[in-house]
């Protein structure tokens, strides 16, 4: 487990702090994924049995806690066999779910959001509720110039436009953030996070759990790569609803229909995360270009789809293929 941004001594305390716990000796171990705030490996042990070993960085921290009131409920979640904390970093062992056989259908998705979607007394998460999300334009300028005096993101005129542009209708566009379904949201609600195996679909990766609009979640699931399609989020809402998800899911929000709603806002809370999370030291300098990039191509979708307008040259910069 070697992930950049992280402390390998950090690393290695924590997983030998996780395992003298469960009174568990590794014969082996296997990387699964790695990045520049967390990594994830797979343990063996001479039983036979496996765990998976996650360790995560600020801002992604808080997974544990949810993850252990999921488990409470008895939810289609990873099991949580014990965590470290350590300031700013955090360690967990987990059930080992195998490789996915298949990706998660759209059915598997409405379902899964409904049972998440319906809880709401999860304390201590992040709340975006009609204020909150009203004041992500204005939160991401203020990251956005933060980082400026410290000279990064240079030749970033065009997205303080954008924010600003978005800052005058955000009040008038968060209008029905807390219309049902409001609840728990998982945050990264992408195809890989729902991890189907031969023991059913579980929900994994709940790092950037919030309490806020489910049609965020739904947003989600399609990405920010590709130009937004209201139509499919439509389509995707509907099975929602139909899989039990509460009807309010397909009303009118801020004057937009719900699916050109969840769509914009989702662009929005993503170009904040990314702008907050620079600001707090949690992505290298180097990554600023292509940081910028991403963020500018996240509010121009935002613009079109909650119904302001970009400056010319916004729109000619360009943008990359990163998310």
């Amino acid at each position: 487990m070697n992930a950049p941004g992280l402390d390998e001594r950090l690393v290695a305390q924590l997983r030998c702090d996780l395992l003298t716990g469960a009174r568990r000796v590794p014969t082996g171990r296997q990387a699964i994924q790695e990045w520049e705030l967390s990594a994830v490996e797979r343990l063996f042990f001479a039983d036979g049995s496996s765990v998976v070993c996650k360790v995560a960085a600020a801002p992604f921290t808080g997974e544990a806690a949810v993850l252990r009131a999921l488990n409470e409920r008895e939810a289609a979640v990873p099991v949580l066999h014990g965590y470290a904390k350590r300031p700013e970093t955090l360690g967990m062992l987990m059930d080992d779910l195998g490789g996915p056989v298949r990706a998660a259908t759209a059915a598997e998705a409405a379902a899964a959001a409904r049972w998440v979607h319906a809880i709401d007394d999860i304390t201590g998460l992040t709340m975006f509720d009609q204020a909150g999300l009203a004041r992500l334009p204005g939160q991401a300028l203020d990251a956005l110039n933060a980082l400026r005096r410290q000279e990064r993101f240079p030749d970033s005129k065009p997205i303080e436009e954008s924010l600003n542009r978005l800052a005058a209708v955000a009040r008038r566009r968060a209008d029905g953030a807390e219309r049902p379904p409001f609840g728990l949201c998982h945050g990264e609600f992408h195809h890989t996070s729902l991890h189907v195996s031969r023991t059913g679909c579980r929900l994994v990766d709940w790092a950037k759990a919030f309490a806020g609009p489910g049609l965020l979640d739904l947003a989600t699931w399609f990405g920010t790569r590709t130009p937004p399609e209201p139509r499919l989020l439509a389509r995707l809402i509907r099975a929602y609803v139909a899989a039990g998800g509460h009807p309010d899911a397909e009303a009118d929000r801020g004057g937009l229909p719900a699916a050109r709603w969840a769509l914009g806002w989702h662009r929005v809370w993503a170009a904040w995360w990314l702008l907050t999370t620079a600001n707090a030291g949690h992505h290298r300098p180097d990554t600023d270009r292509r940081h910028a990039q991403v963020v500018l191509r996240q509010l121009h979708g935002a613009a079109q789809l909650l119904g302001t307008s970009l400056p010319t040259r916004a729109t000619r910069l360009p943008l990359g293929n990163s998310s």
